[in-house]
């Protein structure tokens, strides 16, 4: 590691080694190399002189990449594409002159972005995926155990800790379906030309737009996409890295709700993120346990959607057929989105793995809130024993302001039943008041819920991904 250049903490401290690989410049190379060799095995196929000798040439230094040989050409020439096909030509010296033949720089440039952009956004799928699994577990294992919830962070009607796990799947439910609309839709560039007019090809081909429009499909299908955007200048359309980003600002607003409500819960001591045995929570207050995980899912939450606003605005401000003031920005905002992503979903993963619930607190903090919210059972309890509805909702009224004064006054207990129990209008003991207090009958249809949205929701999304479990055992090796 040198120490005296700067590292992007995204690829130093961050992002995953699969995630990295995938916006290397070797993984960049290599698929350059890849269309290469589609672009002529699919000329030859419509009858271009390329013999087999010459793609057997190209297939057989497809991995070796010259690095030294095009970075040297490089410094001459300016133009990375034309270092890399001079260097691809000093290896292949009988194809050397059907390298990227007809071809412009974007041929290889765009296609690549798509290519690599499709992989990554696969291995965004396949975090979400095991992350929905993560709390389905979660969600299960909790699904009945009462808690305080709330609206505008004020105590509200009782839900069940299980059930508010339920509203951060649903959120990741949405952003897996924007990912695979988004993976479902994305296609090549093909091989448009420097326009997008294709005028190139259709000299190569004698004017034959048949054999021209049939090179595009052939590119496709060798590089595993279902075909090509009809139409183009010479880039694809700048909205299509928009449109990526913008899924993974999804995903990142969904991460940032969760991290959020995490680092309230463990304020509150009714659920922490993971703790290790030796980490140090602060330099100075050695007691300290901070949500530092869920913070930092956070702080590159913010980044990711900030981030977004880079694509919007490229695709914005293309002109025409092409310019290149999106090139600088779209190879530092793409890649640091994806990694940015990546490292969220791996944190969100690992908060949710070692989630630590206090149900004793959680327990705590509702009966100290339930009395208020039992009034209106109690009410009606009253009502049926023969009491006047509107003067009975008074004395509550009345009764509720007191007690709430001496616990936010005086710090003292909620004393509501009490003063309920010694209300002759009400005609009830304490202890039958206590028997009202079961939390589990203020939860509504809540552990219903979990246990309806994991069985015919959840389940059949996970259902469709066999292969992820596969995926996760290595990835965690």
């Amino acid at each position: 590691m040198s120490y005296d250049t700067y590292q992007s903490p995204l690829s130093s401290r961050y992002a995953s080694r699969e995630m990295l690989h995938l916006f290397s410049s070797d993984a960049k190379f290599r698929t350059w190399r890849k269309l290469w060799i589609a672009l002529a095995e699919a000329e030859q196929e419509l009858g271009l002189p390329i013999t087999d000798e010459q793609l057997e040439e190209l297939r057989a230094h497809q991995e070796d990449i010259n690095y030294d040989v095009a970075e040297a050409r490089e410094k001459e020439v300016r133009h990375d594409v034309m270092s890399h096909v001079y260097a691809y030509g000093q290896q292949c010296p009988k194809a050397a002159g059907i390298i990227h033949l007809g071809a412009t720089s974007c041929y290889v440039g765009d296609n690549t972005d798509l290519i690599l952009m499709t992989r990554a956004m696969e291995l965004i799928r396949d975090k979400l995926v095991l992350l929905l699994g993560d709390l389905a577990k979660f969600a299960d294992q909790w699904k009945n155990l009462p808690a305080l919830a709330y609206t505008h962070f004020q105590p509200a009607q009782p839900t069940t800790v299980g059930k508010r796990a339920t509203l951060w799947m649903e959120e990741l439910l949405l952003d897996l379906e924007d990912v695979e609309h988004c993976l479902s839709t994305v296609r090549l560039l093909g091989s448009k030309g420097t326009t997008g007019s294709q005028a190139s090809f259709m000299e190569l081909f004698d004017g034959d737009e048949e054999k021209v429009r049939a090179l595009d499909q052939k590119i496709a299908e060798k590089m595993g996409f279902p075909g090509v955007y009809p139409v183009s200048g010479q880039t694809y359309s700048r909205k299509v890295d928009s449109r990526f980003l913008n899924v993974l600002s999804g995903i990142a607003q969904s991460a940032s709700k969760f991290a959020n409500d995490i680092r309230l819960l463990q304020h509150m001591k009714e659920i922490e993120e993971p703790f290790e045995k030796k980490q140090i929570g602060s330099s100075a207050m050695a007691y300290k346990r901070n949500p530092m995980r869920s913070e930092r899912i956070n702080s590159l939450s913010r980044y990711v959607m900030a981030d977004a606003m880079n694509p919007a605005m490229t695709a914005a401000t293309q002109w025409f057929e092409r310019t290149l003031d999106d090139s600088a920005n779209k190879r530092i905002s793409v890649p640091e989105a994806f990694l940015a992503t990546d490292a969220i979903l791996t944190l969100y993963r690992n908060v949710c793995d070692g989630l630590v619930v206090y149900p004793k607190v959680i327990t705590a903090h509702l009966m100290r809130e339930l009395p208020f919210m039992a009034t209106e059972n109690i009410m009606m309890d009253a009502v049926k024993r023969g009491g006047n509805r509107q003067e009975l909702h008074e004395r509550i009224r009345v009764h509720s302001m007191a007690a709430a004064r001496i616990i936010k006054e005086e710090g003292g207990e909620n004393d509501l039943l009490e003063r309920i129990a010694a209300d002759p209008a009400f005609g009830v003991t304490l202890e039958e008041l206590k028997a009202i207090l079961q939390p589990e009958k203020y939860v509504g249809r809540a552990p219903g819920q979990v246990t309806e949205f994991l069985r015919d929701v959840v389940g059949p999304v996970l259902a469709r991904y066999p292969h992820i479990k596969a995926y996760d055992a290595e990835v965690r090796v």
